[in-house]
This record gives C-alpha cells, structure tokens and sequence, in this order.
C-alpha cells in the first residue's frame, strides 16, 4: 500500500520510512507544495487507498483542510510527537481520520489505514464473504472452500482492490493505477490481465465448485461476484454437490 508521507524533520525521515517499510507501506515524502499542487492525482480512479502521513508541524491543521478542500477522501493519519486533547480534537474536526502518537509503529499506521479503506467501501469487518471465498483486509490470504491460498504480493494487492469493491465492476486502468500507480517501474500494459488469469486459477483449483470468481466485463473491466449457477463448470459442480451430500449424511 502506498503512502504520500509530510516529515518536515529530515533527520526522522529515514527511520520512519524504515519503519513503515517494515509494515508493507511504501512510502513517498513530500513537502509542503504537495497541499498546493500535489492533490489532484489523488482524485483519479484507483487513487482514493493511498494515505496521506502528515508529521506534525505549525501548518498541519492547514494541510488537514486543504486535501479535504480539494475533495480528496484519502486516509489521512497525523502523526504527532506528544499526546495533545485539544490539538488531536481539532485535527479529527478538520478532517483527519485518525491521531498516532509517537513512537510511530508502521504495523499500527497499516491497521489504521486498513480500517478506513474497508469502511469507505462500506465494510465494518476485517472480511468479506463472497460465495466460497473469504478475502481478509488485513493481509491475510483469502480462504477458499476452507482452505487458504497462498498469493504472491501482487496477487494480494489486486485481489484485495477486487475485493474492497466486491459485487462492483472495476476498470483495468484503477486496478493498475492502486497497484502500481506511484511505482517508477512501470510495467508492461498486459500485466494486470495475467495476474487476473493467475488467481483465477488458484481460486478454480482451490473452490468446491470449480467457479473462478472473477468475471471479466468486456471494454469496462473485472468484478468480483458469486457465479451464477449456469456459470459454474458442470463436473466441479456435481462434484460440489456430491460433497455437500456425503457431509449431510
């Protein structure tokens, strides 16, 4: 998950993104024209997971409400030195989502910003059930017909974009930009298409009724969903079927 992180202390810099590097964030400092000039990339499909860290400095109440002037519904974590009511109160009115208190642990910060990612997709809880698939927002591995299955780090960020928007059609062009949107190694355009096919296997392989779960809507992109019972394979779901009978009796 990537992070736009304000550190107006250079000397803190390197051990904070060490920190939040540990975490699995992967951080971009910015300075302070990033409130002036810097807000509208975060406006584009696929942009509204990536967190915005705001150190703590004399303009952070300025900065609160100049990324929710600019109609950015990022999560916005300020990160301050000591505990401070009146101050932290002040901030979550502006707009802030939430206050850390040094000393910053990056697992932390993760949790926090997980937590108000699923509840802008509308999710309270740490998962969601599609079907036979169960998909964590955690980091955890998504379980299958009970089993888990293991997914490789980019797998994980493309299904986990999938499903944080389950049951909705999501473009190629938002899914690439979550994934890779501030990489400099930008890769080829066919990319997201393979890791697409490549964790529709391992879903077909690993659910009862052979169903792939990911759907491709031609010329707007993919969705998660239950498949309808005409989509699943006629052998996986008789094999399906067969199962669930021998456990009733």
């Amino acid at each position: 998950m990537r992070a736009y992180v304000f550190e107006p202390r250079e000397k803190r810099r390197a051990s904070l993104a060490a920190e939040l590097e540990n975490a699995g964030l992967q951080p971009l400092f910015v300075g302070e024209e990033f409130f002036e000039t810097g807000l509208a990339p975060l406006l584009q499909p696929g942009c509204e997971h990536r967190a915005i860290l705001i150190g703590e400095s004399p303009n952070t109440h300025q900065q609160i409400r100049a990324v929710r002037s600019a109609s950015c519904e990022n999560p916005m974590i300020v990160l301050r030195d000591f505990r401070n009511s009146q101050d932290t109160a002040a901030a979550l009115d502006r707009g802030a989502d939430d206050v850390i208190v040094s000393p910053i642990k990056g697992g932390e910060v993760l949790s926090r910003i997980n937590s108000v990612v699923r509840r802008f997709h509308g999710h309270a809880s740490e998962n969601v059930v599609v079907g036979e698939v169960t998909a964590y927002f955690d980091g955890r591995d998504p379980i299958v017909s009970g089993a888990r299955i293991k997914l490789s780090k980019r797998e994980h960020s493309i299904f986990q974009h999938l499903a944080l928007n389950s049951n909705k059609v999501i473009s190629k062009n938002a899914i690439y930009d979550a994934v890779y949107g501030m990489s400099a190694d930008q890769p080829f355009d066919k990319v997201i298409d393979v890791y697409i096919c490549k964790l529709r296997k391992k879903i077909a392989a690993a659910a009862e009724s052979g169903a792939q779960y990911i759907e491709t809507i031609h010329g707007r992109g993919y969705k998660l969903s239950a498949p309808e019972e005409t989509d699943v394979p006629p052998v996986n779901g008789l094999r399906a079927r067969l199962g669930m009978e021998a456990r009733a009796n």
